[in-house]
C-alpha cells in the first residue's frame, strides 16, 4: 500500500470525503430549489413521464402503443418501464383522482419556442395547487430523480478516483462541474427517465473502468451485466454502452492471454443483462416488430420531414449548446446569452486542452497504458451517444444536449482535466475552480432569475395605475371589459415583432377559460400576423379572475416577412372559446353593438424596396438559393383570373444543377387552386447558369381553377431537382424549417363579385 493510500486510509472520514459531502449537499440543496420552483408538469415531457408511472401505481400494467389511441402518457408509453415502474412503486398510496383537474392545458403554450410575451406554460397552476395528490406524487418522483441525480454526481468522482487515485482536484472539479450544470439540476429536479439512464450508465462507466485496471472474477463480471440490463431497462440509449462493455471484455481477456477468459466474462456480462432486459425488447418485436419500439414511438410524435442534410443538422448546433446548459420549461424558457457563452468557453477551452494534460501527465509519470485505455473508454461514450442522436435526429427533432447527460461525467472528467492542465501544477486548481464556481453561481440564480418569473401570473392592477393607454371601454359578453390598449411602436416592419398592450377588467365571474386573439387583418379580410393566448400570457386564465381585478397584459405579433406592401392592415380584438369556437360579443358603453371583435388602430406599411428589390426578405433554400423579394399585383381575385407573382433570386453560391421553381395557391385541405412550375425566366435562365451573388427576376402567372370555391389560399412557391427532391427552407440559425416558402395568404372571391 502506497503512503499517500496509507495517509488517506488513517485519516477520518470527514477529511477523506467532506469535500464531496459537502459538494452533494449543496447539489441536493439546489435540486430541491429546482424542484419546488418548476410548476409541476413544466419540465419536458414531464407531462407525459408522469400519467404513466400512474397508470402503473394504479395496477393497469404497461400500456400498448396505439397511433389510433393515444393515452395521456403518449410517446413515453413506448419507453423502457424501470424508471416507471420505480416512480409507481413510491407513489401508489398517494390518492391522485385529482389528476384531470391538475392536467388542466394551456392550449396556445409555445412550446419548443421563445417569444418576447412568454406563454410558456403547458398546465394551468392554480394558487391552491399546493402538496397534495397528484402534486404530491409528482414531487415524491422528482425527488427520487433528485437521488439519482446525485449517485451519478458521486460517480463523477468515483470514475476519477478509478483512473487517477491521488488526483482529488480532477475529482471534485468533475463532480463540481456535474453537480452544477444548470440543465442537468433541473432535469434531475423533474419526473423524467432520462435521471435513471443517466446514473446507471455513470456506474457501468466507473465499473468498466475499473474493470480494465484490474482482473474481474466472475462475480465482479455479473455486477457489469446487471448494471447493463438494468440500464437497458432505463433507456434505449443505454444500449450504446454494450460496445463499451464488449471492449472491456476483450482488453482483459487479450492482457490475460486467455480464451477462457473471454468466454467467462462474456457470460457473465451478457447472461444477467438478457435476463434482465431482454423481455422488454423481446416484447417490442412481439408487439410491433421492432425491438427498440421506434416504430411506435415515431408513429405517435412523427417523423421528421424533410429529413436534413448531415450539414443543415451540424447548424442546429446552436440549440443543442442552449439544452445542454439551461434551456428551461419546455425548451422555451432560455437563459441570459452570457451564459451560454460563458459556459461553453470554459468547456470547450478544456476539452481543447485535453491533449496537452494528458501530456503533461506523462511526463511526471502519471499515465501508465491502462490508464490510456481507461480514457479511451472515457472518450468514446459521449462519442457514441452523439452519434446515436444524430441518427435519432435525423428520425425525427431532438437536437437537444440534454440528451447526452448518460456521457456527462465523461465530459465533465475531459474538461476538467484539460481546465486543470493550463497551468504548472502548483496554479493547476485555478481554472477547473473557476469554472466550478461560475457553474454554481449560474445555477443558484437561475430558479430566481429565469424560471420563477416565466410562470408568474400577472399583478393585479389597483385604479391610480390604470395610466398610459388609449382607452375602449369595451364590455365583451358582460364578462370582461377592454379598459384599453398601448402600442409601443406606431410602424410595423415585416420580418419583426409588434408589441401590443392590453388593460382587461373583469366584470363577472367565469367559469370557462376565453382565449383573447389579437389579428393584424388585410383590406382583404385575410389574417396577416395573429396571437392567441390565455391572458397573464397563459398564467392567469378567465377562471381565475376575481370580479374588480384588472390586469395588464402585453402580446407580441410577430410580422411574417412575406407582406406585400404597400398596405393597410386593422388590429383587432376579442375573446373566444377554444372548445366551442364561439366568440363574446362586443359592445360599447351606451349599448352600442359592435360585433365579435373590436377595431383598435388603422395601421399602414410603406412600401419597402432594397437595392432595387420589392419587399426584401430573404428565405434560405438548401444554401445554394435565396429568395431575397418578391411581388404580387393583388390578394383577392375570382376563379378565371390570375395572380401575377414576380419572384426575386438570389444564388447564394455558383449553382451546379438545374431546378425548377412550383408556385401554388393551395386551399386549407391543400388542394390546388393555382399552379405554374417551370424553369426560372420560363427556361431562358436555367439555374445551373447562376453564379454567385446573382440576382435573378422571375414572373409567374397563377390562374385560379374556374371551380374553385371562395376561400382563403396559402401562396406557396419552392424548387425541385429533376428528381422530384425539394430544396429545404432553412431558418437564419439552420433549422430546417420545410420544403417550401409561404408568401402568405391570398382570398379566392365567389364568381359573382
Amino acid at each position: 500500500m502506497s503512503s499517500v493510500a496509507k495517509v488517506e486510509e488513517d485519516s477520518p472520514f470527514w477529511k477523506q470525503h467532506g469535500h464531496i459531502a459537502l459538494l452533494l449537499l449543496l447539489y441536493l440543496s439546489l435540486g430541491f430549489l429546482y424542484s419546488v420552483t418548476t410548476p409541476i408538469f413544466e419540465a419536458p415531457d414531464e407531462l407525459y413521464h408522469y400519467p404513466l408511472i400512474r397508470h402503473l401505481a394504479q395496477g393497469h400494467g404497461l400500456p400498448v402503443q396505439d397511433s389510433a389511441y393515444i393515452g395521456p402518457w403518449r410517446q413515453e408509453g413506448s419507453q423502457p418501464p424501470l424508471y416507471y415502474a420505480l416512480g409507481a412503486l413510491i407513489t401508489f398510496p398517494i390518492d391522485t383522482s385529482d389528476f384531470a383537474a391538475v392536467r388542466r392545458l394551456n392550449p396556445h403554450a409555445d412550446i419548443g419556442v421563445a417569444n418576447g410575451d412568454g406563454n410558456v406554460n403547458v398546465v394551468m397552476h392554480g394558487k391552491g395547487e399546493g402538496l397534495r395528490g397528484t402534486a404530491l406524487a409528482v414531487h415524491i418522483v422528482r425527488w427520487m430523480s433528485l437521488l439519482m441525480g446525485g449517485v451519478t454526481v458521486g460517480a463523477g468522482c468515483l470514475l476519477v478516483r478509478q483512473v487517477f487515485p491521488g488526483d482529488k482536484v480532477l475529482a471534485l472539479s468533475t463532480a463540481g462541474l456535474t453537480a452544477f450544470n444548470p440543465m442537468f439540476l433541473f432535469i434531475s429536479a423533474s419526473v423524467n427517465n432520462d435521471n435513471l439512464a443517466i446514473m446507471l450508465s455513470a456506474l457501468c462507466l466507473v465499473l468498466m473502468t475499473k474493470h480494465v485496471a484490474m482482473r474481474p472474477g466472475p462475480r465482479q463480471w455479473i455486477y457489469l451485466g446487471i448494471l447493463l440490463g438494468l440500464a437497458s431497462l432505463a433507456k434505449a440509449s443505454a444500449l450504446g454502452l454494450i460496445p463499451l462493455a464488449a471492449l472491456t471484455v476483450l482488453f482483459v481477456a487479450w492482457r490475460g492471454d486467455s480464451w477462457r477468459t473471454l468466454f467467462v466474462a462474456g457470460l457473465c456480462v451478457a447472461l444477467p443483462a438478457i435476463v434482465l432486459g431482454g423481455w422488454w425488447y423481446y416484447r417490442n418485436w412481439r408487439l410491433y416488430g421492432d425491438p427498440l419500439g421506434f416504430s411506435s414511438f415515431l408513429a405517435i410524435v412523427g417523423r421528421r420531414h424533410p429529413v436534413p442534410t448531415f450539414r443543415q443538422l451540424l447548424a442546429e448546433w446552436r440549440g443543442f449548446i442552449k439544452s445542454y446548459w439551461g434551456l428551461f420549461g419546455w425548451l422555451n424558457v432560455p437563459s441570459p446569452a452570457w451564459v451560454y457563452w460563458l459556459l461553453s468557453s470554459f468547456a470547450g477551452v478544456g476539452l481543447l486542452t485535453v491533449p496537452l494534460a494528458l501530456w503533461r501527465k506523462k511526463c511526471v509519470g502519471e499515465l501508465r497504458g491502462v490508464q490510456l485505455l481507461q480514457m479511451g473508454l472515457i472518450v468514446l461514450w459521449p462519442v457514441i451517444l452523439l452519434v446515436s442522436l444524430v441518427r435519432w435526429t435525423l428520425l425525427t427533432p431532438a437536437s437537444q444536449g440534454r440528451l447526452i447527460f448518460p456521457g456527462l461525467i465523461s465530459i465533465n472528467l475531459l474538461v476538467s482535466l484539460g481546465l486543470g492542465g493550463l497551468l504548472p501544477a502548483c496554479r493547476r486548481l485555478l481554472f477547473p475552480a473557476m469554472a466550478v464556481l461560475i457553474s454554481f453561481l449560474v445555477a443558484v440564480i437561475s430558479p430566481f432569475a429565469v424560471i420563477r418569473p416565466a410562470y408568474e401570473p400577472p399583478r393585479i392592477l389597483a385604479v391610480d395605475e390604470i395610466s398610459g393607454l388609449n382607452r375602449t371601454d369595451v364590455s365583451f359578453g358582460e364578462k370582461a371589459r377592454l379598459l384599453g390598449y398601448d402600442l409601443e411602436e406606431r410602424t410595423i416592419v415585416p420580418g419583426e415583432a409588434f408589441r401590443v398592450t392590453l388593460w382587461w377588467k373583469c366584470l363577472a365571474p367565469m367559469e370557462r377559460d376565453y382565449s383573447v386573439f389579437l389579428h393584424l387583418v388585410s383590406e382583404e379580410d385575410i389574417i396577416i400576423a395573429q396571437r392567441d393566448v390565455y391572458p397573464g400570457q397563459g398564467t392567469y386564465p378567465t377562471s381565475f379572475w376575481q370580479p374588480g381585478d384588472v390586469i395588464k397584459d402585453t402580446y407580441v405579433l410577430s410580422i411574417p416577412p412575406a407582406v406585400v406592401t404597400p398596405a393597410r392592415m386593422e388590429l383587432v380584438v376579442g375573446l373566444y372559446s377554444v372548445e366551442t369556437g364561439e366568440r363574446l360579443q362586443a359592445t360599447r358603453e351606451g349599448g352600442e353593438d359592435l360585433g365579435d371583435k373590436v377595431s383598435l388602430v388603422q395601421l399602414t406599411l410603406p412600401v419597402r424596396e432594397r437595392d432595387g428589390v420589392p419587399n426584401p426578405m430573404r428565405r434560405n433554400l438548401g444554401n445554394r438559393i435565396a429568395l431575397v423579394g418578391y411581388t404580387l399585383d393583388r390578394t383577392a381575385a375570382v376563379p378565371g383570373e390570375a395572380f401575377h407573382l414576380t419572384l426575386y433570386w438570389q444564388a447564394l453560391r455558383d449553382v451546379q444543377k438545374n431546378y425548377s421553381v412550383f408556385t401554388q395557391v393551395l386551399g386549407p385541405d391543400e388542394r390546388r387552386w393555382a399552379q405554374m412550375d417551370g424553369w426560372p425566366q420560363q427556361g431562358d435562365s436555367p439555374t445551373a447558369t447562376w453564379r454567385r451573388g446573382q440576382i435573378v427576376r422571375d414572373e409567374y402567372e397563377l390562374v385560379v381553377s374556374e371551380d374553385a370555391p371562395p376561400t382563403v389560399c396559402g401562396l406557396w412557391v419552392g424548387m425541385y431537382d429533376a428528381d422530384g427532391r425539394r430544396l429545404n427552407v432553412l431558418s437564419d440559425d439552420g433549422h430546417v424549417e420545410g420544403d417550401r416558402i409561404s408568401l402568405g395568404s391570398v382570398r379566392i372571391l365567389p364568381k359573382d363579385k
